[in-house]
């Protein structure tokens, strides 16, 4: 046999074991990870716990003192704009002794110190690669005066606009959306990244591993991202040696038989980025499942609805970044030559594209939040978000009703079939204040809607990973892709459209005829909304 043909049964025996023991195992070895994550997390409670009847009983000195620290938490917190204050000042006040032990470990006030520093200064780094493109802003402002703040905001965070970027708008998940990726992966010459929240063994997922393990083969740079706790029903620590042994470089994202005693252990990486050659990218709200393309059905047969978006262009140079800030977040090392990743062909195009990114190493000025309120806040005519989870703060909450009470017709698209059903709860007890200011919220009949999409006014609008829930806002790395005068908009605008028509719009006076245990059952998990 040739060297070539022995190479070539070798990638095919490689990427088969790597299947053949996820599918055989993945669901088991995800269960005793949950299983374990569920127990450690059950310990620690009941350690606090423990500790808190401690002081109660036989320390009350200690006791004495750290009920005076909560009492000045609580008025730091009273008066801070922490978006999870009211969570922590009921804990604080309703659990002596036990809840600032929690807040200890898993409140906000040690956060700088443990997420914040590394990554900002990785950031910062990644962010002095990116050109400034101050001729494309004053383009921009020329032609786009009105949602020009937006632009000029995200410029400043370090997100600089782009012209010459071909875009490519999925409004679902599907067959087309599972080639392309795939095509595209098997033209990569160069470099192939890839950054998930979630993956899953099935056909999409195993099209997409052949790829990698040949391209790796082929002496491809190939580097795989993946969140380990969004991805904890696969066998990730089996499924990265041997990924490793076929020369594919993957790494997980605060892996959580490390990290689940750390405060920082609630701060997942939710963005979705792939890049091949650092031209070609994609974004958006699938992750690599079957799913996510339609290829099985969940929640009784129902469509899975969400949305993706392909660049290829110079635009692609602020998602690389955003990955190797990621990936050097999560491997503690520097990589040697970031231009390798640049973009090696030109092509052009109209319109104007700018991908960013946010994490809580950002809050409070977190620019993920930030695009939407600006959003929302300069929206004259209408806007429409498509959002799978609505479960708000006062701050965002309040910018979509001084939108709707402006005139400025609000419309969120959310799903009737949920996949949790406890953060559903969530969702409609937040209905109510927005539909008594004018807000219009319309839950989508035919399936599960995961696409985040925002649309304002036929002049702009962003498509990325982004949920209007507190996670996005504050705890999860997210990222999108701000679009401005370009048909894309269009597309989207239609797309959220032809999904209006399929739902149902829910009235005020409709919400406030729910059952009296709903309602109870709705506000106590509307308290826990900073942990879901």
């Amino acid at each position: 046999m040739s060297k070539t043909k022995e190479k070539m049964t070798d990638q095919g025996n490689r990427s088969t074991r790597i299947r053949h023991f996820d599918r055989r195992r993945a669901k088991y070895h995800g269960l005793i990870r949950a299983a374990t994550v569920l127990t450690v997390l059950f310990l620690q409670v009941a350690f606090i716990a423990a500790l808190a009847y401690w002081m109660q009983t036989d320390g009350l000195k200690i006791y004495f003192v750290v009920e005076l620290l909560s009492i000045a938490i609580v008025f730091g917190l009273v008066n801070s704009e922490a978006y999870n204050q009211t969570f922590w000042i009921v804990i604080l006040l309703v659990l002596p002794g036990f809840g600032f032990i929690l807040y200890f470990f898993w409140g906000s006030f040690r956060k700088d110190f443990v997420v914040n520093s590394g990554l900002r200064k990785r950031e910062e780094e990644a962010l002095k690669r990116l050109p400034d493109n101050k001729e494309q802003l004053e383009e921009l402002a020329q032609v786009h005066p009105n949602k020009i703040q937006i632009s000029n905001y995200l410029s400043k965070e370090g997100f600089p606009v782009y012209s010459n970027t071909v875009q490519k708008y999925y409004p679902i998940g599907g067959e087309e959306l599972a080639n392309d990726f795939v095509d595209d992966l098997k033209k990569a010459k160069h470099s192939i990244l890839m950054e998930f929240f979630i993956v899953y063994d099935g056909k999409w997922w195993s099209e997409i591993e052949d790829v990698l393990v040949a391209k790796a083969a082929e002496g491809v740079d190939v580097r795989v991202l993946i969140d380990d706790f969004g991805s904890i029903f696969m066998d990730t620590v089996s499924m990265k040696k041997e990924m490793r042994r076929c020369g594919i470089k993957l790494e997980l994202f605060k892996p959580i038989n490390k990290r689940i005693s750390s405060i920082n252990f609630n701060y997942r990486n939710h963005q979705k980025i792939m890049v091949v050659d650092g031209t070609v990218g994609y974004t958006g709200g699938c992750n690599l499942a079957d799913e996510y393309v339609n290829r099985i059905k969940r929640f009784g047969g129902s469509e899975w609805k969400d949305s993706m978006v392909r660049l290829e262009g110079e635009a692609v140079w602020t998602l690389t970044n955003i990955f190797l800030m990621m990936w050097e977040d999560s491997t503690g090392k520097e990589v040697e030559d970031p231009s390798v990743y640049k973009p090696r062909w030109k092509v052009e195009d109209e319109g104007f594209v700018q991908p960013f990114s946010g994490g809580p190493h950002k809050t409070p000025f977190n620019p993920v939040e930030g695009a939407y309120t600006r959003m929302i806040s300069k929206a004259r005519d209408y806007i429409y978000i498509t959002t799978p989870y609505l479960v708000l703060d006062e701050r965002l909450t309040g910018y979509l009703i001084d939108a709707a009470m402006s005139g400025v017709d609000v419309r969120i698209l959310t799903p009737r079939i949920y996949d949790k059903w406890y953060v559903y709860m969530v969702t409609v007890s937040n209905y109510g204040k927005l539909l008594r200011n004018g807000v219009r919220i319309f839950e989508y009949i035919p399936g599960f809607i995961h696409e985040k999409d925002v649309v304002a006014d036929d002049e702009c609008a962003i498509c990325g990973t982004i949920n209007l829930d507190f996670r996005s806002m504050h705890t999860h790395h997210e990222n999108g892709v701000f679009f401005s005068r370009t048909p894309i908009v269009d597309e989207i605008r239609d797309n959220i459209l032809k999904s209006f028509s399929k739902s149902e719009e829910v009235t005020y006076e409709e919400w406030k005829k729910r059952p009296t245990a709903e309602k109870i059952m709705q506000w106590f998990f509307k308290l826990t909304s900073p942990l879901l």
